[in-house]
């Protein structure tokens, strides 16, 4: 594993920001949307997502610095090497062998001070190396190996009204070809950002989140205001002038709709609740606009009836 000073392309006493700083310019030249047709990119990305993530934080740089973690952020452990008791003699001088009794030989912790805990003091080697993890309690290795999460992952979202008044489940694809499936809300808004909890990168204290932004797909059918929907539909000029029953396309189905007579055209219908979801529930609601359709082809009695009226 490379350091990951040496991937970002900073110096090890580089500030906070400048770290930032090198990480967002590496993101933004190897994001794999930017580079659909460089199977290298994407590799390149996750080593200097994977490096943000060690020296990025403070914690966790300081933590590799002291040489604890490593570049992929896992912890390092020291050898016995090096330790030994203040007179230069046995490193295990707290440690030492008992016989006798009815289990034979054990083991006992000896403190460096009269009467003191045997894990308090420097001398003790395995305090040195394990802490407070020997005791079973807090404090210890645990809690030294907590890191930061992994990077969030950011994906854009289009949607069909449809699936947004019906509230449906839809596939997030991340740009590493990830998929997750995403239930929407009852309520959600264009723009409005979903966050997933741990579906984001896998980092040393664990995965980060998914941040799966919505955006209202384009529909000709349809025009947006608010929560309430408007729609043009063709009718025939029989049925608007004698009175008919039309089938209206809606979000949650097809539905017939009576066209009164004498419906001139952009004559406005109701259709309540058929719209968006409401935030406080329920709907809005759908207007469908009349629109007066001719015959294909023409229509010779028609022609003749227009022909003597105009006369």
């Amino acid at each position: 594993m490379r350091d990951p000073y040496e991937v970002l392309g900073v110096a090890k006493n580089a500030s906070a920001k400048d770290i930032k700083s090198a990480y967002r310019k590496l993101a933004k030249k190897y994001h794999p949307d930017q580079n659909p047709d460089d199977p290298k990119a994407k590799d390149r990305f996750a080593a200097a997502t994977q490096a943000y993530e060690v020296i990025g934080d403070d914690k966790t740089r300081a933590a590799f610095d002291r040489g604890e973690i490593d570049g992929e952020g896992k912890q390092r452990f020291q050898g016995f090497e090096g330790f030994q008791n203040a007179g230069g003699g046995d490193p295990f001088a707290g440690f030492r062998q008992q016989r006798g009794g009815p289990g034979g030989a054990h083991f006992e912790f000896r403190s460096s001070r009269p009467g003191g805990d045997p894990f308090d003091g420097n001398s003790d080697i395995f305090s040195q190396i394990f802490g407070d993890a020997l005791r079973g309690g807090g404090g210890g290795m645990g809690d030294r190996r907590r890191a930061s999460a992994g990077a969030d992952l950011n994906v854009t979202l289009d949607v069909t009204i449809e699936e947004i008044a019906t509230a449906a489940k839809v596939t997030a694809q991340f740009p590493d070809g990830h998929k997750i499936a995403v239930k929407l809300p009852a309520y959600v808004e264009d723009g409005q950002t979903i966050r997933l909890k741990g579906q984001g990168a896998q980092g040393p204290g664990g995965p980060g989140d998914a941040l799966v932004k919505i955006r209202l797909r384009h529909d000709p059918r349809y025009r947006v205001e608010g929560r309430d929907l408007h729609a043009d539909q063709p009718v025939p000029l029989a049925d608007a002038v004698l009175g008919a029953k039309v089938a209206v396309d809606t979000p949650t189905g097809r539905v017939a709709v009576n066209v009164p007579a004498w419906s001139s055209s952009d004559k406005i219908l109701r259709l309540k609740g058929r719209g968006l979801p409401l935030k406080a529930g329920g709907h809005g609601d759908l207007y469908v606009h009349v629109r007066l359709m001719l015959p294909e082809g023409g229509d010779s009695e028609l022609e003749a009836l227009m022909r003597a009226r105009k006369d």
